[in-house]
Formats: C-alpha cells, sequence, structure tokens
C-alpha cells in the first residue's frame, strides 16, 4: 500500500519503507480533466460558503497549473445568487516576470475567464503586478497586498482559506523548484526565484505562506505525471527533489484532485469511471511499474 510519510524510516511494509507515524493523504480521482475541474470548483465553492460564514469573507490563492475549465465553471458559478461573490479575494500563487509586452501571465490567462462573468469584483482579483522589471520591489508590494487584505497570524504569516496547487511532472508546486532552495525561507511571505538558465524570473509565495493555509487542494493531471506522483507519495520526504514535500506537515489539510490517467499508479485493476475517493491506505497501487 501507499503512505504519504512524514516522519523517520523505523519499518518495511509490503516492500515500500514506510515510517512509524503514518499520515493518509486525502485522495480523489476522478475519470478526466473536465471532472478535476468540477471537482476544484465544488471544494472552492464549499471551501468559500464555509469562510463567508465564519467571518465575513473568503481568501483564496490560485496557481497557473489550475485548468483553465475551471475558471470558466467559475465564471457560470456567478450567475449563482446563493454564493456572496463579493465576499471572495482571489490571489495568485505565483507571476511569470516575461518582458514589458509578455501576455502569457497567470492574471491575463486565468481572470479573462470570469472577471465580468462571475461577481467578483475586479479589485477583488490580486495580481502580481510584473510591469516593473525590480522584481524585488514587485514581491514586496504583493506581500504587502496580502498581508492588508488576509491579515497576518500570530506566527506572522498569513492564512489563507484555500490555495489551489498544481503538481508538476518535475514535483515543482507554485515556483518551487527541485534544487533550488527558496522553500527554505521562513521569513518572506513572497519571495522571487531567478535562474540561470534562460527561465524567466518567477514571484512566488513561499512555503511557510503554504503551509499556513486552512486548507490546500493539489491538483495533478495527465499520464506523465503518474510516476512522480507515486514517487512523492512513497519517497523519504526531500524537499530539494520534491519541492511538494514542503507541504508534509500539514498533510491532513491536503486534498489530492487526480485524473485518472495520473493515478493510475494508485489504482488496481480499477476499469470503472466512477470517482474514486479515499486515504491512500485503502487505495491498492499496481504490482508493477
Amino acid at each position: 500500500m501507499l503512505f504519504a510519510n512524514s516522519q523517520k524510516l523505523s519499518q518495511t511494509k509490503g516492500g515500500i519503507a514506510v515510517k512509524a507515524t503514518d499520515v493518509k493523504a486525502n485522495v480523489v480521482i476522478v475519470a478526466n480533466c473536465y471532472e478535476l475541474a468540477q471537482e476544484a470548483l465544488g471544494l472552492f465553492v464549499r471551501d468559500a460558503r464555509k469562510a463567508i460564514k465564519a467571518k465575513g469573507r473568503f481568501c483564496a490563492a490560485i496557481s497557473r497549473h489550475t485548468p483553465s475549465r475551471f475558471f470558466r465553471l467559475l465564471g457560470e458559478q456567478g450567475e449563482s445568487k446563493e454564493q456572496a461573490w463579493d465576499k471572495i479575494h482571489l490571489f495568485w500563487v505565483d507571476e511569470c516576470c516575461g518582458p514589458r509586452d509578455f501576455r502569457d501571465t497567470n492574471h491575463n490567462i486565468g481572470a479573462c475567464s470570469f472577471i465580468g462573468k462571475a461577481g467578483i469584483p475586479a479589485e477583488n482579483v490580486h495580481q502580481i503586478s510584473c510591469e516593473n522589471r525590480n522584481c524585488g520591489y514587485v514581491a514586496s508590494r504583493y506581500e504587502q497586498t496580502i498581508h492588508n487584505v488576509v491579515g497576518l497570524e500570530k506566527d506572522g504569516m498569513p492564512r489563507f482559506d484555500l490555495i489551489i496547487l498544481g503538481m508538476d511532472a518535475d514535483g515543482h508546486i507554485a515556483s518551487l523548484y527541485p534544487d533550488t532552495y527558496a522553500f527554505f525561507d521562513t521569513q518572506e511571505t513572497v519571495c522571487v526565484i531567478y535562474f540561470m538558465d534562460g527561465r524567466y524570473t518567477r514571484i512566488t509565495l513561499s512555503n511557510p505562506v503554504l503551509c499556513a493555509a486552512s486548507h490546500i487542494a493539489v491538483l495533478v493531471r495527465g499520464e506523465e505525471k503518474a510516476r512522480i506522483l507515486r514517487e512523492v507519495l512513497t519517497a523519504k520526504r526531500d524537499e530539494v527533489r520534491y519541492p511538494i514535500h514542503s507541504i508534509w506537515p500539514i498533510l491532513d489539510k491536503v486534498t489530492w484532485l487526480v485524473d485518472r490517467n495520473a493515478g493510475k499508479y494508485l489504482l488496481r485493476g480499477c476499469r470503472s469511471n466512477k470517482t474514486v475517493r479515499g486515504s491512500l491506505e485503502s487505495i491498492e497501487p499496481y504490482r508493477r511499474l
């Protein structure tokens, strides 16, 4: 069986090294990317209603890897009178700092799909404005916006009600890439990720902010991510190699939304297209990879 582990190795179970204290990963496996977007939207709406009822507003951060269909569905949900859309604040988990005419930003890709359709006021969609080439300045401005809108907890970190992350084929989340040390930055809310290989600079929420969230949804889709998904859920914790391991301390607050192609190694002999829900302790893996 597969476990998501957070303690020191102490025993072997079924040929896979597991730890004395195992944290069950909450996994939802759906048939395709369309159902994945629908599940993500349902989770978003439920968390929003819960937060608004409890404290009068809902603050969420969304990553670049969120399916575009999610934003289209969010726009369609704007017609619902049951949702207090004016009490919702949306942030971006990260942003790419391209040239001045760069249009492939998270804000342009995502927000254009629902602003004007959903009832979320435009001023409640907080983008990372990368027009200024001083990325440190941009990060500090975004950090201040987060502090002003979301607020700070006693530990000095903002607590988002929901953060939607996508895991890429190298195991990175947000813009916390393998073999970088940005996730060890425990002081900043927002950090700048520089690359030496020609990739654009990224601005991203820091690991402590991710771990301070009330709820995290990790979206994994596509067959090319099947092996890395199995690896991160069974390997010894290593944030440098698998940046997603940086959220292991709060694994009990994480919901994994996985399409059937990405989750094929988590299922054994299951040919049904029905949604599978459960913990990884109860989902049998394939024996051969």
